[in-house]
């Protein structure tokens, strides 16, 4: 079924088909009033091209580099807990899904299913990421064992102490286990200090996600970090942050090249990957858009999401003038006012003027 789809409004309106009403919620939601979630896509439309012509775009690159690894195109799928609500083999379809087209797979601590599992699912590069439950013993036997299983890097999430009130689940009495865990409480207390034992523990790359401002940055390069995620956890937690295309120029300049910086947050186009690509980002995370591929067609929904996703960011670069991923900078933006209504679906005009519910 995968290879019939010709475009994303495609997927999506599947994904819709297949799930229940509130896995739609859990995956289209977000925080209280949602405005976060609107803020991301209001900033990627904040940006327009400024296309250069009469190039030689016949050859075009889309590869690039992260955390050592080459990827097809500057693009992995970011950590999703409880994967096994958008299909049916859960992670394991996630990992061999971007085995299969060429990027990496970042595994969340609460995707539901063990490291050691997922890794034997699929032979493509693949980060850990941690969310903390316990004390120091019991974040070094979880490091442990997804070293142990060959995982290439931690991924840290730091912006969540506290689960957002997220209206949608509640308006229908929905709620996850991970909200009711009693250990859950333990992730508040982390601090720059945790952090620090966290990383020389693991010994290897380590990526920092949900800095927000240039001050974090800043301490994370200075705690040693490989790499940076922008990120406002697609507006899930805190209502009434930023977008996080207006986060990542002062994040940029303040990291200096001293680490790798990759963004996520509302990115469903190859527009908008070529925007934060232009605005300094190594590389963008999809959330929303690989869990509607899962569940549009599962392993091979998602292969599809990334190949159009791909034509998108490669159609883009070739009418804009840039032949690759590191000709990409800021004279090919420039600032607009945005058009019409911004929702979680507002980037895929045929699915109408609302979004699905």
């Amino acid at each position: 079924m995968a290879k019939d789809f010709v475009c994303t409004h495609e997927i999506i309106e599947a994904a819709h088909r297949a799930w229940s009403a509130t896995t739609w919620d859990y995956v289209a939601g977000a925080a209280l009033t949602e405005t976060t979630l609107r803020r991301n896509r209001y900033a990627l439309d904040s940006y327009a091209f400024l296309p250069r012509i009469l190039r030689d775009v016949s050859k075009i690159d889309l590869s690039a580099k992260v955390l050592g690894q080459t990827l097809r195109a500057p693009v992995l799928v970011s950590p999703m807990g409880s994967v096994g609500l958008m299909t049916p083999e859960g992670v394991k379809a996630s990992a061999r899904a971007t085995t299969r087209y060429g990027t990496i797979q970042t595994v969340s601590s609460v995707a539901g299913q063990d490291v050691e599992t997922i890794a034997a699912a699929a032979s493509g590069p693949k980060i850990f990421q941690l969310y903390i439950r316990g004390d120091m013993d019991w974040i070094r036997k979880h490091l442990n064992r997804a070293k142990a299983a060959g995982y290439i890097g931690l991924m840290i999430t730091v912006d969540g102490p506290y689960y957002g009130i997220r209206e949608r689940q509640l308006i229908h009495r929905w709620s996850l286990p991970s909200i009711v865990d009693p250990s859950r409480h333990i992730q508040a207390s982390v601090t720059w200090e945790t952090f620090a034992e966290i990383r020389k523990h693991w010994g290897g790359p380590t990526v920092i996600k949900g800095i927000a401002t240039a001050a974090d940055a800043k301490l994370a390069v200075e705690h040693g970090v490989s790499a940076i995620c922008v990120s406002n956890h697609g507006g899930r937690e805190l209502d009434h942050g930023r977008g996080t295309l207006d986060m990542l120029p002062e994040v940029v300049e303040a990291v200096a090249k001293r680490a790798e910086v990759w963004v996520d947050g509302g990115i469903v186009r190859g527009t908008d990957v070529v925007k934060a690509l232009c605005l300094g980002a190594n590389c963008v995370g999809i959330g929303r858009l690989a869990a509607w591929g899962l569940g549009a067609d599962g392993e091979d929904g998602l292969v599809r999401t990334l190949e159009i996703l791909e034509s998108e960011i490669f159609n883009a670069m070739g009418l804009i003038g840039a032949t690759s991923v590191a000709e990409l900078g800021p004279q090919y933006l420039t600032r607009v006012v945005p058009m019409g209504p911004t929702h979680e679906t507002s980037a895929f005009r045929h699915l109408g003027p609302e979004a699905l519910r």
